[in-house]
C-alpha cells in the first residue's frame, strides 16, 4: 500500500485517456499529506481521499451511486482543487476488513490486525504520530479477530499496531488472551508480531512474554539511534540504558524472535556516531539487527521542515536519503555495503558462528568486521558467497585456518537441511567414512530410521559435528548441532 505512487500514476493516467469521463480517486499515505501537490501535477487525478478511509471511501461511493458531487462536507477527508480537507481521523470502532473474501484469498500469508491507531510519540522520521493519539479498540473485538485469523491458515499473525505496550493494561489483556488459548482455540505454530517500545516495558508484561511458548511471540523493537543528540533532535523520547537492559532481558528467554532496528541519516549522526550505536546495538544479542535508511516521507516533520532537518534525498518511492550534513556520499554507500553483509552473515542466520569466531580473533568491532567483509555482488550463489567469505577471513589477523572452517562447517549443517557443504569446506578424509560409522554403532548416537543426517569433522576442535534435520528452532532457525570426539584426528 506504499511506494506505489509511480506504478498507480501511470497506470491513472492510462486509464484517463482511454476512458475521460471515469472518475478517479486516490487514497492512501503516499498522497494523504500531499494532496494538493498531487492534484495540481496530476490532472487525470479528480479527487484524494486523506486520511482513514473505513467511512470516506463508502460515502465517497455513495454520492457516485446517486450522481452527486461529492463534498468535504459529506466525504470527510475529501480533497478537491477547490479544497484541501485535514487528513480523517477515526473516533472508535472501525468495521471488519476480515470478509469471507478477504480470508480465502489469504492463503496461509502473513494476517495483519490492529487492536489500536495512533502512537503516543511524535518522531519527526514517522507518519504514526500524525494521526493522534493512541485509540483503542474493543478487547472483545479484538479477541475475536486473534482467534478468527489464527485459524485462518496463516502461520504469523501481525500486529500493526504503532507502540503495542504504549497501554500495558491492554497489551497485557490481549498477550493473556493468547496464552490463554494458544494450543486449544489457538493454533500451536501460530506466531504472533509485535512492535514494542523496549524501555517502557513493565515487569508484568515480563512476566507474559516469559510464558510464551518457543517461537510463538516475535518482537520488534525500533531503537533507531544511541546517540542522545540525535533521538533529541528528531524528537524521539527513549531511556537507552533501560531500553538495552530490557532488550538483553527478553533476548534472554530465548523464547521469542527479537528484532531490533537503527536508522542511518538521521541528523547528527555521522559515520563514527553510527558506528557506535552499531556495535551497542550488535552487542544487545537480538536475533535480528535491521540497518535501515532514513525515508523522506510525506506528512513527516523531517519531510516538512527541510529547514531544521537538512537532507538531500531520493524524489521516487521510497524517498531514502542519500547525504546529509553529516553523512557524505561515500559515507551512505560504505553502509549500504555494510547492511549487505550483516543481512547476509548475522540477520540470515547463515553464518553466525563465524562471526563470533572472526569477532572473538581478530578484536575487530562488529561495525568494522560487517564493513571489511561486504562489497559482495547481490545475488551471489551461497556455496560462491560461502568461499568469498572464507577468503576474506582467513587472511584476518589472529585466524586460523582450522577453527575458521570449523565455524563454517558447524553454520552450514544447522542451516542446510540438505547436509552438504559448499565446496571450499569439503575435505577428502576416510576418517570421515569411519566417523559416520562409528555415529551409526553407537545406539546413543546412531541416526533415527527415515530422517536425514548431515555429518562432518572439525579439524581445529579436532572432533566430528553432525546433525538430524527434524525440527529447527523456532526462534533462531537453526538445526541442532551435536559433536564428538574423536581421538588422534589429524589435521587438514
Amino acid at each position: 500500500y506504499i511506494w506505489n505512487i509511480t506504478e498507480t500514476l501511470r497506470l491513472t493516467k492510462r486509464i484517463k485517456n482511454e476512458l475521460p469521463s471515469i472518475i478517479i480517486a486516490l487514497g492512501g499515505p503516499e498522497v494523504s499529506y500531499n494532496a494538493a501537490e498531487m492534484l495540481a501535477t496530476n490532472n487525470e487525478i479528480d479527487y484524494i481521499l486523506s486520511g482513514e478511509g473505513e467511512e470516506s471511501v463508502p460515502a465517497f461511493l455513495s454520492c457516485l451511486e446517486k450522481s452527486e458531487a461529492p463534498t468535504p462536507q459529506i466525504v470527510s477527508g475529501l480533497c478537491t482543487r477547490e479544497k484541501i480537507s485535514e487528513p480523517c481521523v477515526l473516533d472508535g470502532e472501525v468495521p471488519s476488513p476480515y470478509t469471507p473474501e478477504y480470508l480465502a484469498a489469504l492463503g496461509g500469508r502473513i494476517a495483519y490486525l490492529e487492536t489500536s491507531r495512533g502512537c503516543p510519540y511524535s518522531c519527526a522520521f514517522c507518519l504514526s504520530g500524525r494521526c493522534g493519539k493512541p485509540r483503542y479498540f474493543s478487547l472483545e473485538k479484538s479477541f475475536e479477530n486473534i482467534l478468527l485469523l489464527s485459524n485462518s491458515g496463516t502461520q504469523t499473525v501481525k500486529f500493526i499496531d504503532r507502540t503495542f505496550n504504549a497501554n500495558p493494561a491492554h497489551a497485557n489483556a490481549i498477550l493473556q488472551f493468547i496464552l490463554g488459548n494458544y494450543g486449544t482455540k489457538i493454533p500451536a505454530g501460530v506466531c504472533f508480531h509485535f512492535e514494542l517500545a523496549g524501555d517502557i516495558l513493565r515487569e508484568e508484561t515480563f512476566k507474559l512474554l516469559q510464558k510464551a511458548p518457543v517461537g510463538a511471540f516475535q518482537l520488534e523493537i525500533g531503537m533507531q539511534s544511541f546517540c542522545e543528540k540525535t533521538l533529541a533532535a528528531v524528537r524521539r523520547k527513549t531511556d537507552t540504558t533501560v531500553l538495552k537492559k530490557n532488550i538483553q532481558r527478553l533476548v534472554a528467554m530465548q523464547n521469542m524472535h527479537v528484532h531490533i532496528d537503527l536508522i542511518a541519516g538521521l541528523p547528527y549522526e555521522n559515520i563514527a556516531t553510527f558506528a557506535q550505536s552499531f556495535n551497542t546495538a550488535y552487542a544487545l544479542g537480538a536475533n535480528m539487527l535491521q540497518l535501515g535508511f532514513l525515508k523522506l516521507l510525506y506528512g513527516s516533520a523531517m519531510r516538512d521542515e527541510p529547514q531544521e532537518f537538512p537532507c538531500e534525498f531520493s524524489l521516487t518511492p521510497p524517498y531514502e536519503v542519500t547525504s546529509t550534513p553529516w553523512l557524505a556520499p561515500k559515507d551512505i554507500a560504505i553502509l549500504r555495503s555494510t547492511e549487505d553483509a550483516l543481512e547476509r552473515i548475522y540477520n540470515s542466520g547463515r553464518f553466525r558462528e563465524t562471526a563470533a569466531y572472526m569477532l572473538a580473533k581478530t578484536r575487530l568491532t562488529p561495525f568494522d568486521f560487517y564493513t571489511q567483509i561486504g562489497g559482495v555482488p547481490a545475488k551471489t550463489p551461497l556455496d560462491e558467497y560461502a568461499q568469498i567469505l572464507y577468503e576474506k577471513c582467513v587472511n584476518m589477523p589472529n585466524v586460523e585456518k582450522d577453527f575458521l572452517r570449523d565455524a563454517m562447517v558447524c553454520d552450514m549443517l544447522s542451516i542446510n537441511s540438505t547436509g552438504k557443504l559448499p565446496k571450499c569446506l569439503q575435505v577428502k578424509d576416510d576418517m570421515l567414512r569411519k566417523a559416520v560409522i562409528a555415529l551409526s554403532q553407537n545406539p546413543e548416537t546412531a541416526p533415527k530410521k527415515g530422517i536425514k543426517r548431515g555429518t562432518a569433522l572439525l579439524y581445529g576442535a579436532k572432533c566430528a559435528v553432525f546433525v538430524d534435520y527434524t525440527q529447527k528452532n523456532a526462534v533462531t532457525g537453526r538445526y541442532l548441532l551435536h559433536k564428538c570426539a574423536i581421538d588422534n584426528l589429524p589435521r587438514k
